[in-house]
């Protein structure tokens, strides 16, 4: 049986379109890998929004590594650590719908000059933006667990998995998102009322999303007792 057919068996059905489900929601949400994308799509070219979505990748990928070889462990002893992260999150989407919002503010679908800078910036600026995404760390760290089935066996394997679904899922939405963010950019700029709407209700989200993440306390750290036996399972397997 080779590895792919075994973490088929492992990883039940539902619990791979449960993190579909919640990686689509998240993914479509505005926040900050959104707006960097599209500021760049827009500003510098559907190249530079490609280049950048692939720093944006490589930040998934170092959250599901990390995750999987024990960073939830250190979350649930230093929680404070997450509650940071959680803190600093809601004040930055705070920060980004006030300047979308606010009289003269700008909406992120409209273009304007950015740096032009070299494909290298670009993929770290991606790469930093998702490392310091709050919504990332959660998902990573409190949500994706939660579809672990401890009774299927191997649950590095699981979580590899799993990780792997939204990685795939947001790869393909903020690929789709970088393409079309200039013809969108193009639609708004000649229908400002229409531009002035998606202004005010990117805001409005980014705000409440803001509220929601500051005062929601079922984002803190990961429920200590399953965290020792899901790493117990993995140093086992």
């Amino acid at each position: 049986m080779t590895c792919d057919e075994k973490a088929a068996e492992m990883v039940e059905p539902h619990a791979v379109l449960g993190v579909v489900s919640v990686a689509l929601g998240m993914v479509l949400s505005p926040g900050p890998n959104m707006m960097y994308l599209v500021s760049r799509s827009i500003g510098q070219g559907r190249r530079a929004g490609v280049v950048s979505l692939a720093g944006v990748v490589c930040g998934f990928v170092v959250y599901l590594v990390g995750t999987n070889l024990g960073l939830a462990v250190l979350f649930a002893a230093y929680p404070q650590v997450l509650t940071a992260i959680r803190l600093a999150g809601a004040a930055y989407l705070l920060y980004l719908a006030w300047k979308t919002v606010k009289p003269g503010g700008v909406s992120v679908f409209t273009v304007r000059d950015v740096p032009h800078d070299p494909p290298h910036r670009l993929f770290v600026m991606g790469l930093m933006t998702n490392l310091l995404n709050p919504k990332i760390a959660i998902l990573y760290i409190s949500v994706i667990p939660q579809f672990i089935d401890l009774g299927r066996g191997n649950v590095l394997l699981q979580g590899i998995v799993l990780g792997g679904c939204q990685i795939a899922v947001a790869t393909t939405v903020n690929l789709s998102i970088v393409l079309a963010a200039g013809g969108i950019a193009g639609f708004l700029a000649h229908r400002p009322t229409w531009l002035r709407a998606q202004r005010i209700v990117m805001g409005s989200m980014l705000g409440v999303l803001a509220v929601m993440l500051a005062f929601d306390q079922s984002t803190g750290a990961p429920d200590l007792a399953r965290t020792d036996v899901v790493q117990a399972q993995t140093l086992s397997a």
